[in-house]
């Protein structure tokens, strides 16, 4: 989908870290756009988007999913009869990808939380540069390195989510 106007499904995942003294969110510097982003990638044709973000974040970040937990809202529906349940999204947001605002993504985005390092390796051809970032890191950082809506969702996650949700084991 790379025609003006078009625009991809995506699957990302906010990632902390609130086993130190200031909770901090993991963001790597994508190779294409030279920006720091959450993990996440495309929804493929043969996949919902939540079997998109666990492919990602194990590709990307080397994390194990057995070191991860989930953020879900407290209220929430916890079963649904005749349909698989998904996992209650951070946010399900449209924005533009490309600088010149001719690509989209709506893009589904999870929280997730760690206590440690990931115990892997990205795969091969992703990216390295992986950062851990307090939001005073985030905030502090210039829109040519983080886009707004992903400081804007870092800011949501770390002050309003973190306490307020529930940490869910993944099944």
């Amino acid at each position: 989908h790379t025609e003006p106007g078009q625009h991809d499904h995506t699957a990302s995942a906010f990632i902390v870290r609130y086993d130190q003294e200031t909770p901090k969110l993991l963001l790597h510097m994508h190779k294409k756009l030279g920006i720091l982003l959450q993990p996440g990638g495309h929804v493929e044709l043969t996949e919902t988007p939540w079997q998109a973000v666990l492919h990602e974040v194990r590709e990307e970040t080397g994390y194990d999913l057995a070191q991860l937990k989930l953020l879900q809202p407290k209220v929430r529906i916890k079963t649904l009869r005749g349909a698989v349940l998904h996992p209650q999204p951070l946010v399900h947001n449209t924005h533009h990808f490309d600088p010149q605002g001719t690509h989209k993504h709506s893009d589904i985005s999870y929280a997730f939380v760690a206590d440690g390092l990931p115990t892997g390796m990205p795969d091969e051809g992703e990216s390295l540069d992986q950062r851990w970032m307090s939001l005073e890191d985030i905030q502090a950082a210039p829109s040519s390195v983080i886009y707004d809506n992903v400081r804007d969702i870092a800011a949501f996650l770390l002050t309003d989510v973190l306490g307020a949700w529930e940490v869910v084991e993944l099944s």
